[in-house]
């Protein structure tokens, strides 16, 4: 993605190579995404999960974070992103209004990304989901797959998918993005079954 925030790859950079190393998140940045995403209009309720029926969303993910790279040679760079933010989902049958979403992606240009990813809703149940994609200087697709949660989100099954651009990239490896066209679908598996109620007859 260059820096005019134009559509472009989810991890090309022009910025110069780093070494490897963890960075703090800017709380600033974060705190002023949620604050855009509890200003803005009211989200229709959503529809309670129901077993074994596929739901179906569309939705806007916004984070920022961190981003260190290394070179692979003249052309070839791999760098390993940590982003947080929200996610914002719509649709009626869609599994929550609201998540915070967290990511942590390793990408090369030359052969794609993965990486993982949890979305918490207000409740604290958390969904968490596998990151694929092309990531490459000639493609920006990544496909999310769940692979089950927490609480309402136990055995959550199904899959997402959307495009995404950076709309910020520092010298110093702070970015800032959203995806483009995310939707996706999916179920949860049947609820346990009520345990046989013990002792003896009165």
């Amino acid at each position: 993605m260059n820096r005019t925030g134009q559509a472009g790859t989810a991890c090309a950079s022009t910025s110069r190579p780093r070494r490897i190393g963890r960075r703090v998140l800017r709380p600033m940045a974060f705190a002023g995404l949620l604050a855009v995403a509890a200003c803005g209009p009211a989200p229709a309720p959503e529809s309670p999960p129901a077993a074994g029926d596929w739901q179906e969303f569309q939705g806007t993910w916004t984070a920022t974070g961190s981003r260190d790279m290394i070179r692979l040679g003249s052309d070839r760079r791999a760098s390993i992103s940590h982003l947080e933010g929200t996610l914002l989902l719509s649709g009626a049958a869609r599994p929550g209004a609201g998540f915070r979403a967290e990511a942590i992606v390793l990408t090369d240009n030359a052969t794609g990304m993965v990486g993982r990813a949890v979305w918490t809703d207000e409740r604290g149940d958390e969904a968490y989901s596998e990151l694929r994609g092309e990531g490459t200087t000639t493609g920006n697709r990544i496909v999310g797959t769940f692979l089950g949660g927490t609480g309402r989100y136990a055995g959550a099954t199904g899959g997402y998918e959307f495009a995404w651009r950076f709309v910020i990239e520092a010298e110093d490896g702070t970015v800032e993005g959203q995806s483009m066209g995310l939707k996706g679908q999916v179920r949860f598996g049947a609820p346990p079954p009520v345990p046989a109620a013990t002792g003896t007859r009165p």
